[in-house]
């Protein structure tokens, strides 16, 4: 697989997931919302640059999740 660059391969849904330790539904998801973005296709499936999977990858890990500091007291 190549990109139209040539600098960076593309990678399949399944080996995205796989590189970033997420379930293939999480890459889904994550196109879905607009966090990740298909570089190429090939034939039904989606590419994508395994730097912008890590982009979002970490992007999903550094979000916090609530909205205030558990250890804090009021």
């Amino acid at each position: 697989m190549s990109t139209s660059t040539g600098t960076c391969p593309l990678i399949t849904g399944a080996l995205a997931a796989q590189e970033a330790a997420v379930a293939p539904a999480t890459i889904r998801k994550w196109v879905q919302l607009g966090r990740l973005t298909p570089a190429g296709r090939q034939g039904r499936a989606q590419l994508f640059r395994l730097e912008d999977v890590f982009a979002a990858e970490r992007g999903a890990r550094g979000r916090p999740e609530r909205t205030g500091d558990p250890h804090k007291r009021p």
